[in-house]
């Protein structure tokens, strides 16, 4: 068990490295051609630091680990939208608009109950997998047409990599990923079968390790002042998982899941913090120290619910 559980710990830190790496150098290049810094937050980051989820969605797909992937799109949900909030809002409390708030809030509450309801009949199949992701695809479609072509904000503050610089790390970084996910996916599976747990309560597991990223660069960005990738990043991200993570694995493979009352619990959780946190980020316009620790307290609940 000690070797299993080994190669499951490298496994995360080589996803939550390599995605790292990957995501601030693909960053750079994407500021470097002019993109707007809360565009950029929405969407490239928020696809990529959602890497780890999307290669965790295949190999367990891959594997018939349908607990472990939808264990692990929950776990990432409710640890972005509370623990790692609440840890960025500690290192700098950040602002944003309200209507920031309802356009990205209410897409990241469509995409939980898209998830929810191809999750009802206990099995995502390769067409629901499409169109989960053909939906995301709209959406990036949308917020490009509105938000893409705006100049790069003042909030900017550190020098930009060429592509030459750049390029190198965003390879080596999804080489770590791709070798991270599957130490971390075959492994747990290995862990819950000798430890006797449930597949799901590892995915949950899984999902903290791979919020990770999320909180390091939305943490970074808010610490130097660039709240448009730090509040766009957390909240691109909560869309893309549902959808677009979850998505990718069901479309290469059935994605099957025990619908048990602890799954049961644990869904409803993640909608009901990620609408009380929503809610606080629309009052106050944004989460401050206070607020950030209520966020963090939240998240606690959902490592007992299984």
């Amino acid at each position: 068990m000690l070797v299993e559980l080994a190669l499951f710990v490298a496994g995360l830190a080589a996803l939550v490295v390599g995605a790292n790496r990957a995501v601030t150098a693909a960053g750079d290049l994407a500021l470097y051609y002019g993109l707007s810094p809360f565009f950029i937050g929405v969407t490239l980051i928020s696809v990529g630091t959602s890497i780890p989820e999307m290669v965790t969605s295949v190999y367990g797909a891959y594997y018939g680990a349908g607990e472990v992937v939808v264990g692990n799109i929950v776990g990432s949900e409710t640890a972005q939208i509370t623990l790692a909030i609440g840890v960025v809002a500690l290192i700098a409390p950040f602002v944003t608009e309200r209507r920031n708030v309802l356009l990205y809030g209410s897409a990241m509450l469509l995409a939980m109950i898209v998830m929810l309801l191809t999750l009802d009949d206990g099995v995502i199949g390769r067409s629901e997998g499409f169109l989960m992701m053909l939906a995301y695809v709209q959406f990036i479609y949308t917020l490009y047409s509105n938000e893409g072509g705006e100049e790069i904000s003042e909030e900017v503050l550190e020098p930009i990599r060429t592509p030459g610089e750049a390029v190198p790390w965003v390879v080596l970084g999804l080489i770590a990923v791709v070798v991270g996910g599957q130490l971390a996916v075959s492994n747990g599976v290995a862990l819950a079968t000798l430890a006797g747990v449930p597949a799901y309560l590892v995915g949950l597991l899984t999902g903290l390790g791979t919020t990770m990223p999320e909180i390091v660069v939305a943490g970074v960005a808010a610490r130097r002042g660039d709240g448009g990738i730090s509040v766009g990043s957390i909240l691109g991200s909560n869309i893309t998982d549902p959808v677009f993570s979850l998505g990718v694995g069901a479309l290469l493979f059935d994605v099957t899941v025990g619908i048990t009352p602890g799954v049961t619990r644990s869904l409803a959780y993640m909608v009901i913090v990620s609408v009380v946190v929503l809610g606080l980020f629309y009052w106050r316009r944004g989460i401050d120290r206070r607020a950030g620790v209520v966020c963090i307290l939240l998240y606690l609940p959902s490592l007992v619910l299984v």
